[in-house]
């Protein structure tokens, strides 16, 4: 391994890892240690790396020849591939070590940990040598500023055990942190793996619009597991948050008592949508769709609709398509009369009027569609968004084709990830063998 005096675990994470002969493998998602009942630094076993299909890895460190500021490079030699499952006596660094409530020793002196400091020793190993941490102060004065940053020694702090991070109350401002530069379906994911107490921690610290990204990430069971510990109120304000067929989707999913008591909590104009969502089954277009598509006049002009599609909040599958109809524009609409395909809009004077543009002979999937229609519709028309009008020619919604692969893959694949593709994953540099998980971190 090249030489490296000190790298801190919360610069590790995100980075890119290159095989020996430049080809990517993933990203760092964090650094795996084993703790120990003494106060010597705990070993550095590996990286949780996260590959291109999004399962995580275990990577031993000595697999890694190089840690620069910009990338890890992997040597030579083969890798598990199977999916990480922390060891009960390891410990995450950037999920569960950073942001832990602790003491100096031999004080009274309360701080927390904001990093950790990894090392490598004579013997080619690497241990997390020192903490950076913050003095927690009880005092309140005005203007005070907030307390300096250190860098001790592990063996100067105490109460990191795991007994101690799996019993005392944490902060998760440091993880947060590190989630900023993250795709939701990336945090879902690290969430996902966190043990059950960090994992509240985390959503008691995040805000409801990022957790509401979050949660429409996670596998079924997650997301349920998830609500149920928020309270009410904030469960009700989640659901809000969310797109509303995912919203449905999360509902249709509770006791009936329970979805009855959430869309009470709702705010009547934010619970309608979902409520005409729930009316559908969720095989079919009308459970599939979103009722919030771009809905314009006839009497819109094209510069209006570009700057609808513009809004980086738009998912990239409704921005395809604008949707044409008489007023009223929310749905269910006024009269249903087309679609504007957005490279169309690109090519239209801005000044025009979207009418002029529209395309009236695109077929409309009924909302009684069943899946497989929905799908045969998708594929015929070679399309990314599709309308969803009822009889009297109301538009209802549209369906988007990752709603249709949502329903299409089996059931949990969100936790699975893409599995079966990544047990054929061989690179010169790293390849899968059948050793059993974790081997090389005793």
């Amino acid at each position: 391994m090249s030489a490296v005096n000190r790298v801190f675990a919360a610069q590790l994470a995100g980075l890119p890892v290159f095989g020996p002969d430049g080809e990517s493998i993933g990203k760092v998602r964090d650094v795996v240690a084993g703790l120990r009942l003494d106060q010597q630094p705990p070993r550095v076993l590996g990286l949780v790396v996260e590959l291109a299909t999004r399962r995580r890895v275990f990577v031993p460190m000595l697999r890694v020849t190089s840690i620069e500021p910009n990338a890890v490079t992997l040597a030579t030699g083969s890798v598990n591939m199977r999916h990480f499952t922390q060891r009960p006596n390891e410990v995450l660094v950037c999920g569960q070590l950073l942001d832990a409530h602790s003491t100096l020793v031999g004080t009274d002196t309360r701080v927390t940990v904001v990093d950790a400091a990894l090392e490598p020793t004579r013997t080619r190993d690497w241990v997390l040598a020192k903490l950076a941490i913050r003095e927690r102060s009880t005092r309140l004065a005005l203007g005070r500023r907030r307390a300096a940053m250190h860098v001790v020694p592990w063996s100067e702090v105490a109460g990191l055990g795991l007994t101690d991070l799996a019993g005392q109350p944490q902060g998760a401002g440091q993880l947060l942190m590190l989630f900023d530069t993250m795709r939701a379906v990336d945090v879902a994911a690290t969430v996902r793996d966190l043990p059950l107490k960090r994992r509240h921690e985390v959503a008691d610290a995040m805000d409801d619009e990022r957790l509401a990204d979050v949660i429409e990430e996670l596998p079924d069971d997650d997301q349920k597991e998830l609500l149920g510990y928020l309270p009410e109120e904030r469960a009700a304000d989640i659901l809000e948050a969310m797109n509303p067929d995912d919203a449905a989707d999360l509902l249709s999913e509770l006791a009936p008592a329970e979805q009855r008591r959430l869309l009470e909590l709702m705010e009547p104009e934010e619970s309608a949508p979902v409520k005409r969502l729930l009316a559908y089954s969720p095989d079919t277009a009308g459970g599939l769709m979103t009722p919030e598509p771009v809905v314009l006049t006839p009497d819109a002009t094209i510069a209006e609709a570009l700057a609808h599609i513009r809004n980086a909040d738009l998912p990239a599958a409704l921005a395809t398509m604008v949707f044409v109809c008489r007023p009223p524009s929310a749905t269910p609409t006024g009269r249903f009369v087309g679609v504007v395909h957005f490279q169309r809009l690109l090519r239209e004077p801005p000044a025009e009027l979207i009418a002029s543009a529209v395309d009236t002979d695109l077929a409309a999937l009924p909302p009684t569609a069943s899946l497989p229609e929905v799908t045969r519709y998708f594929a015929a028309y070679n399309l990314a968004c599709g309308p969803v009008v009822d009889a009297e020619d109301h538009l209802l919604g549209a369906v988007t084709v990752d709603d249709v692969l949502d329903h299409l893959l089996p059931d949990g694949w969100r936790e699975t990830g893409l599995r079966d593709v990544a047990d054929g994953v061989e690179t010169s540099g790293t390849s899968e063998t059948a050793e059993p998980q974790g081997a090389e971190r005793a």
